[in-house]
């Protein structure tokens, strides 16, 4: 009897445990908090937990905690991470993705939004689902801009032999080779101290990872680019997607859109605050020559519509949306 009670008391303590993890939502992105991908995944964090009140805790990993965005990708396949903001990376998952590596291509934050519906949402999420992920909301990582230790960048001239960190994204490197740059990919967890102790000469990234890094403290230009508009998707695990419960997916799916909204709106307002902070911080600002720079980026374009699958088509629907 006692042997009974015994397993019982074990079976009932393991159905209770796997409840208690099924009742958890975990969320990890690598940017850090002050970024505006750590304000946008803290705000969706806030929001999806108010809805869905005490059944469900939502726990909410910054900075890597639980691993790069390749890892983390890794992590929503196999189920132990529910919800990752995946950037960059996402091209080395589906070449297309590079779409949003192409630079110059987004021209404001109104035409990301048609992107989203046109080409996003329905191209580009059809291939992550292929690939076991679930693209549930475009958020923004926001408009990249050039850092570094040498002198302004006003022209692709200028970046001639500087080391430059750029994320893992063959496309990106390809950008900055094509500049005339010496690109060098890494972790964003380790470019402080890359750029502290002088393993590159700079980086490129929006304003508010700049900021939200403290990048301003050990580098002393910064070169207006807009170059390269980076999406952030929020992203699940097909898998672990499907186990949800219907009404877990609702309140992601909604709360999401509306957290899209928001990110849009504080990434608008934090492009014309942040200047000011970098400036304060002791940066030389500059603006890049716009039409040089496009002019030199046409290799990257003949690149991508030769390597990917119709990535001529992609182009042409893309650049014929900013136009709408």
């Amino acid at each position: 009897m006692l042997k009974k009670l015994l397993g019982l008391s074990a079976l009932s303590l393991a159905v209770a445990t796997a409840n208690a993890q099924a009742d958890k939502i975990v969320f990890a992105i690598g940017g850090t908090p002050n970024s505006l991908q750590g304000q946008t995944a803290q705000e969706f964090s806030d929001r999806l937990q108010e809805r869905l009140g005490d059944a469900h805790q939502v726990e909410y990993y910054h900075s890597g905690q639980l691993g790069n965005e390749q890892q983390l990708v890794q992590k929503l396949r196999l189920g132990t991470v529910d919800l990752a903001a995946i950037s960059s990376i996402m091209s080395s998952i589906d070449s297309r993705f590079a779409l949003f590596d192409m630079p110059f291509l987004v021209k404001d934050r109104e035409h990301l939004k048609r992107l989203d519906q046109e080409i996003i949402m329905q191209d580009l999420a059809q291939s992550a689902d292929e690939q076991g992920l679930n693209i549930i909301s475009t958020w923004e990582n926001g408009f990249r801009h050039i850092t570094n230790n040498e002198r302004p960048i006003e022209t692709p001239e200028d970046l001639e032999g500087l080391k430059i960190r750029t994320p893992k994204s063959e496309w990106r490197t390809l950008m900055f080779e094509t500049w005339g740059a010496n690109p060098t990919p890494m972790a964003f967890s380790e470019v402080f101290v890359a750029l502290q102790t002088g393993v590159v000469d700079g980086q490129e990234n929006p304003l508010s990872n700049i900021n939200g890094a403290k990048f301003q403290e050990v580098q002393d230009y910064l070169s207006q680019s807009n170059h390269v508009y980076s999406p952030i998707w929020l992203t699940a695990g097909k898998g672990g997607w499907a186990k949800l419960p219907e009404e877990v997916r609702t309140a992601i799916t909604e709360i999401a859109a509306e957290t899209q909204d928001w990110a849009l709106t504080k990434g608008a307002e934090l492009d014309d605050n942040l200047i000011g902070t970098m400036r304060e911080a002791g940066m030389e600002i500059n603006q890049v020559d716009r039409d040089a720079f496009v002019e030199a980026s046409a290799p990257v374009y003949e690149a991508y519509a030769e390597r990917v699958d119709g990535g001529q088509a992609l182009i042409d629907r893309a650049m014929a949306l900013a136009e709408e």
